[in-house]
């Protein structure tokens, strides 16, 4: 009898114990978390080696970058092909390596990809700066590979390598640039870092940009004042320029680009230092320094690639912007009114995955990328 009554209590107690856990973890913000929002993640592939971006070719396939340094083609039914041979030798590490890529506007006849990644030093490999190059894709090789641009100081800083790539209307390739943990050179003409470039396919300075008489200035940038920028697009109609910024802790940004202007890091932000929670530089705003258009706080998202929905697919939301964030766990949906973001949703938070890049694909549908150590594409449904 005593035996039976003991079980009876554990079993009681275990069932009580399981109740407590389970209202604990279902509260409402857990289920929204594990919630699709709606939405119908479809894996396409998997198997990838922390993702970094994708672009889509022609015929449906994918090109998709590696960090550790390999470039795939992806089938359009998720198959994986064997790396691409010719890149240079990337420099992996921290959060360097092979990053963005992207067609040229006249791929279809020249065949012409480019690509930046952590460049690392001849005699010290460890020393490392944001490079970009281009090459001709054959099959499953890269002919005449030629880096168009690096930052010229390595460094043997493991952070803000950036980097997004993306060609304007007159053919001219945006470049973002991080701040490769040196933020004060985001303020200074004469560095590549903590900028967005505008260069012609060799390298050159873009005709038009904003620095190009400027003494001492280097005539590459298109505005200053980025601590790591890793979202570039255009908004369709306009032709704003859309970029999203890592902040320090709780200082994440989108902006609206224009050439010449100085968007402040390290001078102002509405972050603050991760390890302290103190406050950088001299307040959130200053005459002659841009304000993002949003912000995220006081806990950082790190918002990655992002772009605009062009097609009809997702009924209600053509026209506005979609962002990738990697601690935020989420596809975020952005409606924009004019210059304002007027609404915010986060979707696809059950995936509890960091989503590195986000591209609309041939037929509509958004794609994402995850990044870890085994990343997936996912089609987005609805």
């Amino acid at each position: 009898m005593t035996n039976s009554l003991a079980s009876r209590r554990t079993v009681l107690a275990a069932a009580a114990l399981a109740v407590l856990l389970l209202g604990i973890w279902a509260t409402p913000k857990v289920l929204r978390r594990l919630d699709m929002q709606g939405m119908k993640p479809v894996t396409v592939a998997k198997g990838l080696v922390f993702p970094w971006s994708l672009a889509f070719l022609p015929d449906g396939r994918m090109l998709v970058t590696e960090r550790p340094g390999r470039l795939r083609v992806v089938q359009a039914d998720g198959t994986l092909g064997p790396p691409i041979a010719g890149l240079p030798r990337v420099g992996e590490g921290g959060e360097g390596g092979l990053l963005d890529v992207t067609l040229d506007p006249r791929f279809e006849s020249n065949r012409l990809i480019y690509w930046s990644y952590a460049e690392p030093a001849p005699d010290a490999p460890e020393r490392r700066s944001t490079a970009v190059a281009r090459g001709r894709l054959v099959d499953d090789r890269l002919e005449e590979v030629r880096v168009i641009f690096r930052q010229p100081v390595k460094s043997g800083n493991d952070v803000h390598f950036g980097s997004r790539l993306l060609f304007d209307a007159q053919g001219y390739l945006l470049v973002g640039l991080g701040d490769r943990g040196e933020r004060h050179d985001a303020q200074k003409l004469d560095s590549a870092h903590g900028k967005i470039l505008r260069i012609d396919s060799n390298g050159a300075a873009a005709p038009g940009n904003p620095f190009l008489a400027t003494p001492g200035a280097l005539g590459e940038i298109w505005c200053l004042g980025l601590r790591n920028v890793q979202g570039l697009a255009f908004e369709p109609g306009t032709n704003r320029l859309w970029a999203t910024d890592h902040g320090p802790q709780g200082g994440d940004e989108i902006n609206i680009i224009e050439p010449g202007r100085n968007y402040g890091w390290p001078v102002v932000t509405h972050g603050t230092e991760y390890s302290t929670r103190a406050p950088i530089g001299e307040g959130t705003s200053k005459p002659g320094m841009q304000n993002p258009v949003t912000w995220w706080g006081p806990e950082s998202v790190a918002p990655s690639g992002m772009t605009f929905l062009t097609s009809e697919r997702y009924p209600g939301w053509k026209g506005q912007l979609f962002i990738g964030t990697l601690s935020g766990h989420a596809l975020v949906r952005l409606r924009i009114e004019g210059t304002n973001v007027v609404e915010q949703q986060r979707l696809v938070t059950g995936l509890l995955e960091r989503i590195r890049d986000v591209r609309q694909g041939p037929d509509g549908w958004l794609y994402i990328l995850t990044g870890g150590p085994d990343g997936r594409i996912i089609r987005v449904e609805r």
